[in-house]
């Protein structure tokens, strides 16, 4: 059963900016094993928080560091949610950038007979 979906896009030329502007900004909002990515990978890693962010309803104890986003060997993107509440859920993810945008789509399923 699907929980919820979240959707969200990233101005490229303005995330980048906002990590010039303020380098502290890269530790308060990506993993340690996020942080390397190229500035098209960070934004489109930004989108993917927001858009679980979205599907969980906006929760406020939500913190950036408890969703993180890895890649497989083929390069698939992953999402990864902290806390015991999430940890039945299934999360699909995809990510793209293009034409000074980056975006994320993002499902959050919850196993068959799972409660509401």
């Amino acid at each position: 059963m699907i929980v919820g979906i979240g959707v969200d896009v990233v101005d490229l030329r303005r995330f980048d900016e906002s990590l010039t502007r303020t380098p502290g900004l890269r530790d308060r909002l990506f993993t340690a094993g996020e942080r390397g990515g190229s500035p098209e990978t960070l934004a489109a890693t930004f989108a993917a928080k927001e858009a679980v962010s979205k599907a969980l309803g906006v929760p406020g104890d939500l913190a950036w560091h408890d969703v993180e986003v890895t890649r497989t060997e083929t390069g698939r993107p992953i999402v990864t949610v902290a806390g015991a509440e999430h940890a039945e859920l299934t999360w699909h993810l995809s990510l793209s950038h293009d034409g000074g945008v980056a975006v994320a789509m993002v499902i959050a399923e919850r196993p068959d007979g799972g409660g509401q």
